[in-house]
Formats: C-alpha cells, sequence, structure tokens
C-alpha cells in the first residue's frame, strides 16, 4: 500500500488515504486472443471477457454487439488490483442460468429491432398509400378539366353553327318578308305571336312531363346532373378562396331559384354578361358560366351580351336536383374531397 501524508494547519495530526493500484484485469488469454483474431480490438475483448467472466466467445461476442455505443468501448479497462484476478470458470448450473438470461435478453433485443422494424414499414406503407392517392386525385383532376375543356369547345362549336343556322333563317325571313311586301323585321303583333308560340309549345312540354311523372314514365337527369355536379367540383377547387366559390354556388341557386319560381318570366331565364354582380360572383370563379351553360343557358350572339335560357329548356327535375347538388357544395365539408 502507499500512504499519502496530508499537513493540517500548524498541527502534527495527519490522514492516511488509501489508494489502491490501477491494472489491467486478468481475463483468458486463448480467449483474448480469438477474439483479437476475429478483429475486435484489445480493449474491448478485456472488457466483454471480465465483463462476463465467460469462457464462452459467443457471449463475449454478444456483448460487445450489445455495448458498440458505449463511449469507454475502446478505453483501456483498470481495475483494482485486488479485484483483477481471472473470475473463476462458471459451474454448470451457473452457464446454464446465464445462457438462459442471454437468450431472453437477445430474444427481447430481437422482438424490439422486429416491433420498430414493422412501425417504419407501416409508415412507409401509409406514406406510400398518401402518395399514391394524390397522384391518383392528380390524375382524376387532370382528365376532370381536359373533359371539361372538351365539352367547352364542343359548344362553342355548337353554337357557332347554331348562330350561322340562324343567321341563314333570317335571312330566308327577310327575303320572304320582301318577296311579300312586309318590312324586314317582325311587327310588335307579330312579336306579340311569336312569343305566345313559344310560350304555348313551352306548356305542352311541361305539361307532357307532368303527364309522364304522374305514369312513372320520367327519367331523372342523372347523367346532366353528375356533368353539373364535377363543375361544381372545379370551381370549388380553382376558386381563389372558399368564400369566393360559395358566393359563386349561393348565386347560381339563387338563379335557378328564380327560374324554378318563375319559370315564365324572361328576366328570371336572361342574364346579363356584363352586369357587374354577375361578373363578379360568377364570372371570375373557373367554371362558373360553363356551369350555366352546360345547365342549358344559351349565350346571345346578336350582341345583347346576354345567357338566355330557353322557355322549352326548362326542366323542373332538372332544375330541384341541380339546386340539391348545389346545396351540397355549400353544407357539406367534404364535397369535392372524396
Amino acid at each position: 500500500r502507499k500512504r499519502r501524508k496530508k499537513e493540517g494547519d500548524g498541527d502534527d495530526d495527519s490522514m492516511d488515504v488509501d489508494t489502491e493500484e490501477q491494472v489491467e484485469p486478468e481475463v483468458d488469454t486463448e480467449l483474448l486472443t480469438e477474439l483479437q483474431t476475429m478483429g475486435f480490438t484489445r480493449n474491448k475483448s478485456v472488457r466483454a471477457l471480465h465483463a462476463t467472466g465467460t469462457s464462452n466467445v459467443e457471449q463475449a461476442v454478444n456483448w460487445i454487439v450489445d455495448h458498440e455505443s458505449d463511449t469507454d468501448i475502446d478505453l483501456p479497462l483498470l481495475v483494482s488490483k485486488s479485484k483483477s484476478k481471472k473470475k473463476p470458470p462458471l459451474t454448470k448450473e451457473e452457464a446454464r442460468v446465464a445462457g438462459e438470461e442471454l437468450r431472453k435478453a437477445m430474444t427481447a433485443k430481437k422482438q424490439k429491432e422486429e416491433r420498430e422494424l414493422e412501425k417504419v414499414r407501416e409508415q412507409e406503407r401509409i406514406r406510400s398509400g398518401k402518395e399514391l392517392l394524390k397522384a391518383k386525385k392528380g390524375n382524376d383532376d387532370l382528365e376532370l378539366k381536359r373533359n371539361l375543356e372538351t365539352r367547352r369547345i364542343e359548344k362553342e362549336e355548337a353554337k357557332r353553327a347554331k348562330a350561322r343556322i340562324m343567321a341563314k333563317l333570317d335571312e330566308d325571313r327577310i327575303d320572304r318578308r320582301r318577296k311579300l311586301g312586309l318590312p324586314d323585321e317582325l311587327t310588335e303583333e307579330e312579336k306579340a305571336k311569336e312569343k305566345e308560340r313559344h310560350e304555348k309549345k313551352a306548356d305542352e312540354a311541361r305539361a307532357e312531363q307532368e303527364k309522364k311523372a304522374k305514369a312513372g314514365l320520367v327519367v331523372k337527369p342523372v347523367g346532366k346532373v353528375e356533368e353539373l355536379r364535377k363543375i361544381l367540383v372545379v370551381i370549388k377547387k380553382n376558386a381563389s378562396s372558399e368564400e369566393a366559390s360559395n358566393t359563386c354556388f349561393k348565386t347560381l341557386l339563387l338563379y335557378l331559384g328564380n327560374v324554378a319560381k318563375n319559370p315564365g318570366e324572361d328576366k328570371f331565364r336572361t342574364l346579363k354578361l356584363t352586369n357587374g354582380a354577375f361578373q363578379k360572383r360568377v364570372d371570375s370563379c373557373d367554371g362558373g358560366r360553363l356551369f350555366l351553360e352546360t345547365f342549358g343557358f344559351v349565350l346571345d350572339t346578336s350582341g345583347k351580351e346576354t345567357l338566355t335560357l330557353p322557355m322549352e329548356s326548362v326542366d323542373l327535375l332538372l332544375l330541384q336536383m341541380t339546386g340539391a347538388a348545389i346545396n351540397d357544395a355549400l353544407t357539406n365539408p367534404f364535397f369535392g374531397v372524396l
């Protein structure tokens, strides 16, 4: 033992502090050599053999693997000289217990790793599923826009063709009136008769529709309503804000509601494109005007800049079903999402 003396203040008293020499512990040299041959450093090997007190290389290797992240794993191991002696070999029972504990520890570690790995796999599955859903949604939106654009082009072409036909009919009508010695334009009396003829035709169409409804022969315009619903989805997705889309929906609902209540009133079936409210609430939204045209409103090509729903195109069942679709767009928080 080494003795260190500490002097007090002006007296002869002393205090002994015992310190024991620190040395590297004794371990099985054969196992140490075998571990070093396997590629482990001497310090790691000494720590493993001393900590396990084993005569089994596998147990020493498992200890190194379990303690690989220890900060002092590669530092020299120093212990008190009195504790440096090699541990006696384990008895069969001790070795069996130690082996059993080691197996339990390894099993628990493996199960933990498997749980963590399964958690990572589940997170990856969720992430992949979300990405696939997002990609599919993007493709569906793109396909919907393409279909709507194709329909818009077809409708514009149909309008131009109709305008050409109407112009030709007007020319023929004027030519016939001139041959009969009549003025080019209809007189007020003739306009009134023409209007009466159109209203009578519309009344007959409604009467026929009501007759079919009573007989259970009405075919619901499901396809038309579904097409209109898709346009509502486009309006909601492309609107600058939720407030903008809701304002557009409410205005469309108001237009159709007025037509349903007063189908014979021209003012409710005619929308001025130059109207500030129409431009701000409906025309500013991508798909707003297309919705009305798809429903049946026709663009006036004579320079009046109006959208008009012909009397013969007034379908109360279509108005009712379309109104329900717009109301769903307003009240359903998941509209256009699922």
